[in-house]
């Protein structure tokens, strides 16, 4: 048996029906590369009295390795969030599905819950996208067409950052590619929401110009809300957030 585990925001969001797999199972591999933790892998270990092997991209993409063990025993693929919102894993079902392997979804809350703690109306935002860290040659923009897209129809553009991005470097990305193109769909006084540890007891939700929130420095993860017309009750929930 194959299970894909959801183990929430923080340590001790993980449930009873995830317990009870987890005490079956006889691997525990953390898919550790879509985001930084706010704890080590260790303390998750801990947490399960077992030893968890973190899970490279290859080794869950590739996923012939991980399949042949679920065939002979139980395995859990433990995801930070939820295994299917927080990252996808549609296609490691898929394939084990094909391979004859039994598979389970646990689920858990994920950022995409956790972020009306700000007091921005989940119904109301648009497409979610991730802004990955830019290379010498590899400096995608896709991100940035999705806030003007979602900006055609006035949804809360959510974005979350890539491990390893820092907060300024994302910004910075959404102000070359604005100025570059000569729009105005992102500038240094842009209202700005910025999530860090969302769902833990480290959380900080801070809101202020995408200038003065770029000073920031913030644990991560990091996510980044670009909020668009905000109806009264969202704007003034928001205000405890303001500086």
């Amino acid at each position: 048996m194959l299970y894909l585990i959801g183990i929430g925001l923080d340590k001790e969001d993980i449930s009873a029906r995830a317990l009870k797999a987890i005490k079956k199972c006889k691997e525990l591999h953390l898919e550790s590369y879509t985001c930084n933790f706010p704890y080590s892998v260790s303390e998750i270990g801990r947490m399960f009295g077992k030893k968890v092997f973190p899970a490279q991209r290859e080794f869950v993409e590739e996923c012939n390795s991980l399949l042949e063990k679920a065939k002979k025993k139980d395995i859990a693929l433990l995801v930070y969030g939820d295994p299917l919102i927080a990252t996808t894993h549609l296609a490691l079902l898929h394939e084990a599905r094909k391979k004859k392997v039994h598979t389970e979804v646990i689920h858990n809350v994920s950022v995409l819950n956790a972020i009306t703690d700000t007091g921005l109306e989940s119904y109301k935002f648009g497409r979610v996208t991730s802004i990955p860290a830019w290379k010498e040659n590899y400096q995608p923009s896709s991100f940035y067409d999705i806030l003007k897209d979602n900006q055609k129809i006035n949804p809360h553009t959510l974005f979350l950052l890539d491990i390893g991005l820092e907060l300024d470097e994302a910004i910075s990305y959404l102000l070359k590619i604005s100025s570059d193109r000569g729009e105005g769909s992102f500038n240094k006084k842009t209202p700005c929401v910025v999530c860090s540890c969302l769902g833990t007891s480290k959380q900080k939700i801070k809101y202020s110009t995408a200038d003065k929130v770029s000073r920031l420095k913030l644990q991560k993860p990091i996510s980044l809300i670009v909020p668009a017309r905000l109806h009264f009750v969202e704007e003034e929930y928001l205000k405890r957030f303001k500086f």
